[in-house]
């Protein structure tokens, strides 16, 4: 078995050791496998993870051994040409360039979180984020139906918006905004639309923080949206057994309904050349909002 391979990445010299490593044996994945599809969709990825404070989660020996860790910091061995920024006495990465990202998939850093800010603006996040958690991951259905009944909120509003699955049991919803808001506007505005849509449908949504009095309700994570919180980022793998990808999805898929495991690093390459990135909507094709007129709404009732 081949204990290691190099490339050139962008003039860059990387090693891949161990590339028949199986990561997600159940899907026959390998770490070769993990580094072909960071390179195809490497390009989606930067888009929105370039310059954003990174976390990772490490499977040295795949998500069947369920060892992991979580790294904020970059590592010693770390190559000096990869780029980081300081925040509260932490040494975060960021995901500059293609090279970055296989130096850590080679790391098996299977999973990529990243913060709702960049690192030039540290408390002004770029878009407002709405945070599905299910308290129960086999009833996703549910997550689709109070997601499509935010949209008749946003809609209402007049604010665009794009969803995408965490690559989990949740599902996320983005809304660009320009970074001239703080991460406390944007907590108001989060509480008062959660709080809006859980009194809206009482049967389906709950803000219960603790999973045990939560019954079957879905839970608005309102709380995630925050200053050095991270969610993961789009195209990104997770740690489960099929190899699920946080995918980008149209509001009319959701309508016609899905499951996140629908979406994997099997899948994502062929679904990107058919339907393109869906998460341009909040990378190159933006279309900030302005949420002035809300937060003005709320300031003059004392929220």
């Amino acid at each position: 078995m081949q204990e290691r391979l190099e490339i050139d990445v962008e003039g860059k010299q990387l090693q891949i050791t161990n590339p028949e490593k199986p990561l997600w044996p159940e899907i026959g994945l390998r770490k070769i496998d993990f580094i072909r599809y960071l390179i195809e969709v490497s390009p989606y990825f930067l888009a929105y993870a370039r310059d954003r404070l990174l976390t990772t989660i490490r499977y040295p020996h795949g998500v069947e051994d369920g060892k992991s860790f979580y790294q904020k910091n970059i590592p010693k061995h770390a190559p000096d040409w990869i780029s980081t920024h300081v925040w509260r006495d932490t040494r975060y990465i960021l995901v500059q360039d293609l090279a970055t990202l296989i130096w850590l998939g080679n790391q098996a850093c299977l999973e990529f979180h990243v913060s709702f800010n960049t690192r030039q603006r540290e408390r002004m996040p770029t878009e407002l984020v709405f945070d599905l958690d299910p308290s129960d991951g086999d009833h996703f259905e549910r997550v689709l139906e109070v997601a499509l009944n935010i949209k008749k909120v946003l809609d209402g509003l007049g604010l665009s918006s794009q969803p995408k699955t965490s690559g989990a049991t949740g599902l996320q919803i983005y809304i660009p905004i320009e970074p001239i808001y703080t991460y406390e506007e944007m907590h108001l505005l989060n509480k008062f639309i959660a709080q809006y849509v859980a009194a809206k449908y009482p049967r389906q949504v709950t803000l219960e923080r603790w999973i045990k009095n939560r019954g079957d309700k879905l839970y608005f994570d309102y709380l995630q949206h925050g200053e050095g919180r991270t969610l993961p980022a789009p195209y990104s793998p997770r740690a489960r057994p099929l190899g699920s990808v946080s995918a980008p999805v149209r509001w009319s898929e959701i309508e016609r309904g899905f499951l996140p495991e629908n979406f994997t690093m099997l899948t994502m390459p062929e679904r990107l050349k058919k339907q393109g990135d869906l998460f341009a909507s909040i990378t190159t094709q933006r279309q900030n909002e302005s949420l002035d007129e809300m937060l003005g709404f709320l300031r003059e009732r004392g929220m």
